[in-house]
């Protein structure tokens, strides 16, 4: 059977946060290692991620070489206008930000792709973003042709690979820019649906669940491709290790607070910390010797006890179908008015 894969993301802060939990030494190293430039900053609610990693700092971290920016608000909801109106502000900021070097021109040509399957609700950000761009066409500030847009579905349905489809059209079309639009795969839960990724590496659409296609990228299609993401799913067996590891900090952080004096003089509920680390010693009584076993150790426990059709399930949350709605609006929001303010603004209405 194949290794069971708990650390599977699309997103490269939390590739990053892999290492930069283990210990604080790795921690430090990671932000002084050649090749990667870091930086985090919080605009209002939005917190930016910026990235940018060269061949041996992509090999540090596992990703790809080029730049990432990616934009979090860990109180969106699916009802948040606010949220959603500061989240779509610094997009089109970041959109700029990604392809300033670019010198794109009132005369360039984009084409944005939007990838997924639209008859599975979680996968369907990058065709329903296509849908809102044919709906809003003919208010489109752009000459007939600058803009092109498709959703070439997924290769169940077709049978073809994506990235075949888009090259063929890229071919026909000769943009000077390839957006491409699709949901993604996150390793926490909290990331679901309140993060946006940009980066300019291109794409493995499929990537994040483990089912890779061709990819889309620079190196393949001889056009700069920039990929926006936003995280839909997480692996169901990933809840499980997070659940254990949230019952071993809370039950140790209670017995600790348990022993102090000034637990006596508590007249509320106890307010569960999972922020300190486990006391291992206090909690063996209760869970044995593998209270004090690794996440790895605990993943590799998984692997020998879950059925792999366990293994291979994926959650993503109920609001889904709110969610997907209103990213694929804030998504083709964002970028006509960077494509219009930015790229195309001295073209005449």
């Amino acid at each position: 059977m194949d290794k069971l894969n708990l650390m599977r993301t699309d997103l490269i802060d939390e590739a990053t946060e892999v290492v930069q939990h283990r210990t604080e030494k790795e921690k430090d190293t990671l932000y002084e290692s050649p090749g990667i430039q870091m930086n985090e900053e919080r605009k209002g609610r939005v917190i930016i991620t910026h990235i940018e990693t060269d061949a041996s700092g992509a090999e540090t971290i596992g990703k790809k070489e080029g730049t990432y920016i990616t934009l979090s608000v860990p109180t969106l909801t699916a009802e948040d206008a606010d949220g959603f109106e500061q989240l779509e502000q610094q997009f089109i900021l970041s959109l700029h930000d990604i392809h300033h070097q670019l010198h794109l021109t009132p005369q360039s040509k984009v084409l944005i792709i939007g990838l997924g399957n639209r008859t599975i609700t979680p996968d369907a950000i990058g065709p329903l973003a296509i849908d809102r761009f044919h709906e809003e066409m003919f208010s489109l500030p752009f000459e007939h042709g600058q803009v092109v847009f498709y959703a070439p579905g997924v290769t169940g349905q077709t049978g073809l690979e994506t990235g075949e489809f888009v090259k063929a059209i890229a071919d026909k079309v000769k943009p000077d820019l390839i957006l491409v639009i699709d949901a993604l795969a996150a390793r926490n839960q909290d990331r679901l649906c309140k993060t946006i990724q940009l980066t300019n590496t291109g794409i493995h659409p499929g990537s994040g669940v483990g089912n890779a296609r061709n990819e889309i990228s620079f190196e393949s299609l001889g056009v700069p491709v920039t990929a926006i993401g936003v995280p839909m799913v997480v692996d169901a067996p990933v809840l499980v290790v997070d659940a254990i590891e949230t019952v071993f900090k809370v039950i140790s952080s209670q017995i600790g607070e348990a022993t102090k004096p000034s637990s006596a003089l508590s007249v509320g509920s106890w307010l569960r910390s999972t922020e300190a680390p486990i006391n291992v010693e206090a909690i063996k009584p209760i869970f044995g010797e593998w209270s004090g076993w690794s996440s790895e150790e605990i993943r590799a426990l998984l692997q020998e006890v879950l059925p792999p059709h366990h293994q291979q399930l994926f959650v993503t949350p109920k609001e889904t179908d709110t969610w997907v709605t209103r990213h694929a609006d804030m998504i083709q929001s964002g970028v006509t008015k960077w494509l219009q303010d930015d790229v195309f603004s001295s073209i005449s209405p």
